[in-house]
């Protein structure tokens, strides 16, 4: 580090996206990025969150609404890290019976947090899509949420320590299960949803909403005293993005208008589901400076 740059503690895991930018490839004269020491960068985000334990760094978009709407002196940058379409994540064991959405009803569903983000996406176009009454679903779940104050709906229960998703959807204790990217290769396991893939399509070509995953965020402070590093960073996350060369839809488009309908519909979801107490406005997840990046 040179005297005239600035340390910036960081919470960024290496994805395709963020590759150049961990190795040093990209770099800058203005700043330099301290990265703190957490595999997998979701256990960090309690410390984010609760604690302003970093500058700048990812965290779930769910995580980030549920502490913005807390008052969290957070501010939003219009950089996805990751995002994907949900509507493959939930499975049932189809040795045991067919299930539709509608057959949730009454059943018990697994899923790791019910502040998850993939969760919250599937939940959301499970009611939304398909007409599914969340409040009759028993969700079975084993970890707690990242922010402080708050309590979960009574229909959540949770799972004995050490349990595993996968094991339970086979062995019948539960009925299905969110598994995300850790969806197993086993022909038991079908996808609740019907053709997933052509499903997804079909409603990005009606809404134009791609689900967002990790998002990048800083803190207040930083953004009010130095706008000229947040700046900077944008730049660094759009041109590590660049290096990785995407092909095909872009899943992480950069701008505030890019991410607007998404972000409507995830702050719709959250707040359907009791994460947040109020419809925050797009804009106010921003400030002036990132509001401004483009």
């Amino acid at each position: 580090m040179t005297e005239t740059q600035t340390p910036i503690h960081t919470l960024l895991a290496e994805y395709g996206v963020t590759r150049a930018l961990r190795n040093g490839e990209v770099n800058s004269t203005l700043l330099r990025l301290n990265y703190a020491d957490y595999d997998p960068s979701n256990l960090g985000f309690k410390a984010f969150v609760s604690e302003a334990a970093f500058q700048a760094g990812e965290l779930a978009i769910v995580t980030f609404l549920m502490a913005k709407a807390r008052g969290a002196p957070l501010v939003l940058m219009p950089a996805p890290i990751s995002g994907r379409f949900q509507h493959h994540c939930i499975a049932y064991n189809a040795e045991n019976r067919h299930l539709s959405p509608k057959d949730l009803e009454g059943k018990r569903v697994g899923v790791r947090a019910y502040t998850q983000t993939t969760g919250v996406w599937v939940r959301g176009i499970l009611q939304n899509e398909y007409g599914v009454d969340l409040d009759k679903i028993t969700w079975v779940c084993f970890e707690d949420a990242h922010v402080e104050n708050y309590a979960e709906p009574s229909n959540v229960t949770r799972g004995q320590k050490g349990q595993k998703l996968v094991d339970m959807l086979l062995d019948g204790s539960l009925d299905a299960a969110m598994l995300g990217s850790n969806m197993p290769d086993d022909p038991r396991l079908k996808t609740v949803i019907p053709d997933p893939n052509e499903a997804a399509k079909a409603w990005y070509d009606r809404t134009g909403v791609i689900p967002l995953n990790h998002v990048f965020v800083v803190r207040e402070d930083l953004s009010r005293e130095r706008p000229d590093l947040v700046r900077e960073l944008y730049r660094m996350l759009k041109e590590s993005k660049a290096k990785a060369g995407l092909k095909g839809l872009d899943t992480r488009p950069y701008g505030v208008e890019a991410n607007r309908k998404t972000l409507q519909t995830i702050i719709r979801y959250s707040r359907q589901q009791g994460l947040i107490n109020r419809l925050l406005e797009v804009d106010e997840l921003f400030d002036d400076v990132t509001r401004a990046l483009e």
